[in-house]
């Protein structure tokens, strides 16, 4: 997938080319970041379906294990995602 480019070039040749590098890798962090969080994401839908399917079963000991691991799978995927926000806003040249 073909991104356009979201700097216009400046008049200072230097400048531009840092910012390219800047933004490239940018959006390499960006696209990995959000691979781990579509992984851990279906790991935790994965993880609730297994623990619903226990707990239906009359196991109900497996409930807050899975409920505690899908809560830290939860709070990394909102990790990753205040990481991607952080580096779209240092790779696009906005002010913090």
């Amino acid at each position: 997938m073909d991104r356009p480019p979201a700097i216009q070039p400046s008049t200072v040749q230097g400048s531009t080319v840092q910012h390219n590098v800047i933004q490239t890798r940018g959006l390499g962090a960006i696209d990995g970041a959000m691979s781990l969080i579509l992984i851990l994401l279906i790991v935790q839908i994965w993880l609730v379906s297994a623990t619903l399917n226990s707990y239906l079963a009359g196991f109900d000991e497996a409930v807050l294990p899975g409920a505690i691991i899908s809560g830290v799978l939860f709070l990394g995927c909102i990790g990753l995602y205040r990481f991607v926000t952080g580096v779209e806003r240092r790779s696009s040249g906005s002010p913090q």
